[in-house]
């Protein structure tokens, strides 16, 4: 087999296909259920060992980070070998070999801040998902303004100490090391701010889990007390992590909006609709209200892939995410709030069960979405500071006095 290094696209996609094909557990064809989300790290606990045996192979390849650089573990694919292999996972209907907060934000940034020793140190374990981190940004007095930070990050010499609290970490109790915004100077706001890492087991760290209304507890409060952290894990200059902090929300925000906050519980918005509110002689949903908002929300939902699909070729074709992936967050929230709202509706009564005999998993599935969806205008930036990002950044709008 060719190491996909060189030759013509055509080449690389029979090539591609034939390996993925080879490679690809059968048995990853049934739907993915939430517990076997393919984390990684530490404490992974894999429901389907094949799963396990999908990863190890597309880390092999470098394929969970198809275009980081192969000296750190990557793909080194090119942009236009990239979006072969996507085309032919999504032939294949391929699950994702790996979810990671170190592929979708870390990574890049260390790429473009970290040391040659800190690339060489964190980003292969990333490639092969060893590593699970989660995001130390937000505290209980810093979500919007998160420059107003107060976790504290002290020298101590021959090492950092660090005292503060963090929330709204995702999945913090089931992470190994996290990235953090510290304050290393009280005397300056966004130039006080340094970028940390460190493992989540280290003496003083305390995660506890936070109870959603929709019944799930993905978020933690994250406590550090006098906890000690290496000082060759401050990632770039100290005081010079904000640069970072916006890189990294860049990333953040573009692949949230690129997943799409979810599948619904893995129902189909219009499929739900035929069933449950019925059809006309002609085989249309019966409601026509119902029906036109339902296309409407279609031709959003297109118009909106075929806008990130965009975004994310000028982004691979440049220097990285830009200031638009604030507009492509926003309505990537709106549009899966509204699909939530119109799959309750279309289920009726069906759609409002939360436990017990006459529903069914997927519908319950449906109503804990609608309220989880509630937190999409929160998360990687509220829907206000991207509107502002927006203003500011992309239609170069100024404040008046």
């Amino acid at each position: 087999m060719a190491d996909f290094g060189g030759g013509d696209l055509e080449t690389f996609r029979a090539e591609t296909r034939a390996w993925l094909e080879a490679n690809y557990p059968p048995s990853l064809n049934a739907p993915m259920g939430e517990d076997e989300a393919p984390w990684g790290g530490r404490q992974a606990v894999w429901r389907n060992p094949d799963a396990k045996l999908w990863l190890d192979r597309m880390a092999q390849r470098g394929w969970t980070a198809p275009m980081w650089p192969r000296q750190y573990g990557g793909g080194g694919l090119s942009k236009d070998q990239n979006k072969v292999l996507e085309q032919e996972l999504h032939r294949l209907k391929a699950r994702p070999a790996l979810l990671s907060f170190g592929v979708w934000m870390l990574g890049p940034v260390l790429l473009e801040y970290a040391t040659e020793e800190q690339k060489q140190r964190f980003i292969p374990p990333i490639v092969r998902g060893e590593i699970r981190w989660c995001q130390g940004y937000s505290e209980p007095g810093a979500g919007s303004d998160l420059a107003a930070l107060q976790t504290r990050c002290e020298d101590q010499g021959d090492h950092w100490l660090i005292n503060g609290q963090k929330v709204w970490t995702s999945y913090a109790d089931q992470a190994d090391w996290i990235f953090c915004l510290v304050r290393t100077d009280t005397s300056k706001k966004h130039e006080g701010i340094s970028f940390v890492l460190f493992d989540m087991t280290s003496p003083g760290i305390e995660a506890r889990p936070i109870k959603l209304i929709s019944g799930s507890s993905p978020f933690c409060e994250t406590f550090f007390d006098n906890v000690k952290v290496p000082k060759d894990q401050l990632v770039g200059k100290v005081n010079g992590g904000w640069d970072i902090a916006k890189r990294l929300l860049q990333y953040e925000r573009q692949n949230i909006s690129a997943s799409g906050f979810g599948a619904g519980g893995g129902l189909d918005l219009v499929e739900v609709a035929k069933q449950e509110v019925g059809v006309d002689a002609a085989g249309r949903l019966a409601d026509g209200d119902l029906r036109g908002r339902i296309a409407q929300h279609r031709m959003d939902a297109q118009a909106f892939t075929l806008t990130v699909h965009r975004a994310e070729q000028e982004s691979k074709a440049g220097n990285g995410p830009s200031a638009a992936v604030s507009i492509i967050k926003y309505a990537a929230a709106k549009l899966n709030q509204d699909r939530f709202e119109l799959m309750v509706e279309a289920m009726g009564l069906q759609g409002l069960g939360w436990a017990g005999e006459g529903f069914t998993p997927e519908e319950l599935a449906v109503t804990r979405g609608l309220l989880r969806s509630k937190g999409n205008s929160i998360e990687g930036g509220t829907s206000e500071v991207n509107l502002n990002v927006v203003a500011k950044r992309v239609l170069g709008l100024l404040d008046h006095q």
